[in-house]
């Protein structure tokens, strides 16, 4: 079953099986693809644009790219997990805050893929921790294009905590 192109489906069967396709990719056969990889990196505040990225799987051919400026407070730890699927023609790209929601006033986010397509994204003001569950951005608050998930100026209300894609290959990578 494959997700709507460039839909987003807080609890649906997009969500759904987006959460598959991450459990697959953690229960498959280690030697059959490439170990999932989780980075951790510091979301500073300032005003100021910054940029990470990572590259994951076969001569790493995917490329998630975390573009954001946020206000006030201090750095905020972060991590960036990505896993490729048996195949290696889906990618998933997770960026979050582990702690939960961030205390940051996030002025502009951007996460990005190259190498594949957006098949589902979703952006979240509050991260799941401990007992709490997830919190989706409204639906106007940010776009999701086949190639990133961004904030919608003047409609995103500053709040991020996390960022899931799943990604097919383009088809010039196929």
């Amino acid at each position: 079953m494959a997700a709507p192109s460039g839909r987003r489906d807080g609890g649906g069967v997009a969500s759904l099986w987006a959460t598959l396709l991450l459990v697959a990719v953690a229960l498959r056969p280690a030697e059959a693809v490439s170990e999932p990889t989780t980075v951790a990196f510091d979301v500073r505040p300032g005003g100021v644009v910054h940029t990470f990225s990572q590259n994951v799987g076969p001569g790493d051919k995917y490329t998630c790219v975390f573009t954001y400026a946020s206000q006030g407070g201090t750095n905020e730890k972060w991590q960036m997990s990505l896993g490729t699927s048996e195949d290696h023609q889906h990618f998933t790209c997770t960026i979050w805050r582990p702690q939960g929601k961030s205390y940051l006033y996030f002025t502009q986010f951007k996460a990005e893929v190259r190498g594949a397509e957006i098949e589902y994204g979703m952006a979240y003001s509050k991260a799941a921790f401990e007992r709490e569950s997830d919190v989706p951005l409204k639906n106007e608050e940010f776009e999701v294009t086949k190639t990133a998930v961004s904030h919608r100026p003047g409609a995103f209300k500053a709040e991020l905590s996390k960022l899931v894609i799943v990604a097919k290959a383009s088809r010039s990578e196929l």
